[in-house]
């Protein structure tokens, strides 16, 4: 057993309270596997494999999120997601640190070009929170950072590509950079006539709900662009009072606003959360969209779950819902022209 020492560990500041900055929140959310250990009161005895995964892939959850985690429960399903352990060393036939081959689709560093009427940017490499099922955990962001000089590449790219009509802002999380970064890019996307699109994927509004300001509304309240966002929740533990209010405002401000999910082992391969997931975010005005199957991704073979298995989930989750609530069961194939429905 290692030993925690309360004199030796200086926990990030606890403040959850809706005016403190979101910057603040995003930059304490680099824990310490000690941190991470003694403000959700775990076994000390986890220490040695924490700290060992945590150098695979480092530890990050920001504080609205740990406030929604359950103290000293090792199998509360949001600490799950989080949680460096020790199987992510366990090397896997068959999962690799590139699934969905997007080095193949990236003809411009920061775009990636999968399918024909939409690409993707990688806006920012960072994330608020590490989410260890995460498939691109091993991405290279570094070489895929967007400069200015890079933004005028893409631009270039867009326009002698009419086909393309929807741009898909991620990362990393898109929101994990400045309201005045961001404008620059929306500007830029704006000036090509034949984008009609900004689509966002981002998880930040679930964990810092503090990120979506008045200002990020107002600048794509203003856009041209329709503006259609993605969250990521997983399980409806993870929409508090504080998620529905950013979700309704988006809402509010002509926004749609849709969730996509990942069957993961021992978090939501259950019927029963699945289906109150989907109905916690019809309260938040949040339109179930898709349920991805598992990216068979290096360091989390331990979440995945077998696509005959997601079958039977999603025919007894159809039983359960209405249909605007059922997700489209999905996965994703490299070189495929789009999402495979299962």
């Amino acid at each position: 057993m290692i030993p925690v020492s309360s004199s030796s560990v200086q926990l990030p500041t606890q403040k959850t309270s809706a005016d403190t900055p979101w910057q603040q929140l995003f930059s304490e959310s680099l824990l310490t596997p000690e941190q991470l250990v003694q403000r959700l009161a775990l076994p000390e005895t986890l220490l040695t494999e924490i700290k060992q995964a945590n150098e695979l892939f480092q530890l990050r959850v920001p504080e609205p999120y740990l406030d929604r985690i359950k103290k000293g429960d090792i199998n509360d399903p949001l600490l799950k997601q989080v949680l460096p352990l020790g199987l992510e060393a366990v090397q896997t036939p068959g999962y690799v640190t590139d699934p969905l081959q997007e080095k193949d689709s990236n003809p411009i560093p920061g775009l990636v070009h999968k399918y024909k009427s939409r690409v993707l940017l990688i806006t920012a490499g960072a994330c608020a929170i590490n989410c260890r099922y995460c498939f691109r955990r091993h991405f290279e962001y570094q070489g895929n950072a967007i400069s200015s000089e890079r933004l005028e590449q893409i631009s270039s790219y867009l326009m002698q590509h009419p086909e393309i009509n929807e741009v898909i802002l991620s990362g990393g999380d898109p929101l994990a950079t400045s309201d005045y970064r961001l404008q620059k890019i929306v500007s830029k996307l704006e000036s090509t006539p034949h984008i009609k699109r900004l689509r966002i994927h981002t998880r930040l509004p679930v964990v810092i709900p503090q990120r979506v300001t008045e200002q990020l509304v107002s600048l794509l309240k203003g856009s041209r662009l329709k503006t259609v966002w993605v969250l990521h929740i997983n399980h409806p533990q993870e929409i508090d009072d504080q998620v529905t209010r950013v979700s309704r405002n988006l809402k509010d401000n002509g926004m749609l606003v849709l969730n996509q999910s990942v069957i993961l082992r021992g978090i939501n391969d259950n019927m029963t959360i699945l289906a109150a997931l989907s109905e916690a975010l019809s309260e938040a005005d949040i339109l179930p969209y898709y349920l991805h199957t598992f990216d068979p991704v290096t360091g989390a073979a331990h979440f995945n779950v077998s696509d005959q298995e997601a079958i039977k989930l999603w025919q007894a989750l159809q039983a359960e819902l209405p249909g605007f609530l059922l997700p489209k069961l999905v996965r994703e194939i490299p070189g495929k022209p789009s999402k495979t429905l299962l």
